[in-house]
């Protein structure tokens, strides 16, 4: 198991406000979530203090590890040869309270969105750097695999690119006698 840290992101306590009134809104546009405001007030406060405690996310070697969650845990660990995307979203409250949220998507994900967001990133743009130069790190480090037969490179293309015409002919040919 990878022990080595290159990075570790905190938190900007203010995301616990952020999530609270969060919240208070959805409640109030709801107009049915009026009443349930007595009781996310409070509860709320304590929640999202718990849910911001129990993120963590590091940037290892190879992959981004992210564990977060208070009933429900998710720990995730992605392969940093896996990360397509790191996005950067920033809402209007978001904004006041100068807060962004980091989104990671990756190839073969399934469904639409990311795989992961964390909101509340100290200095998300930083973080989010310094991910994305890892990525290339390893992606450039990664071995290339070679011909078998120690051919020029531009030969192969050559050889390769008649063999494409060949078979777009043949199946042109076919097309045309069928028809």
């Amino acid at each position: 198991m990878e022990t080595t840290v290159l990075r570790k992101a905190d938190f900007n306590p203010k995301v616990c406000t952020y999530w609270l009134l969060t919240g208070i809104l959805t409640c109030i546009f709801t107009v049915i979530g009026i009443p349930f405001l007595l009781i996310w007030i409070p509860l709320g406060s304590e929640l999202t203090k718990r849910y911001l405690k129990s993120i963590e996310c590091v940037l290892t070697p190879k992959s981004l590890h992210v564990k977060k969650g208070v009933f429900n845990r998710v720990e995730k660990t992605i392969p940093l040869e896996k990360i397509t995307d790191m996005g950067l979203k920033q809402d209007v409250i978001m904004r006041a309270f100068g807060l962004e949220q980091l989104t990671v998507e990756t190839a073969g994900q399934s469904g639409a969105g990311a795989l992961v967001s964390l909101t509340g990133v100290v200095e998300a743009r930083a973080f989010r750097e310094a991910v994305l130069e890892q990525r290339d790190a390893v992606a450039s480090k990664e071995p290339v695999s070679a011909p078998s037969a120690p051919v020029a490179s531009a030969d192969v293309t050559v050889v390769l690119l008649r063999e494409i015409r060949d078979s777009l002919q043949r199946i042109e040919l076919n097309f045309r006698d069928r028809s």
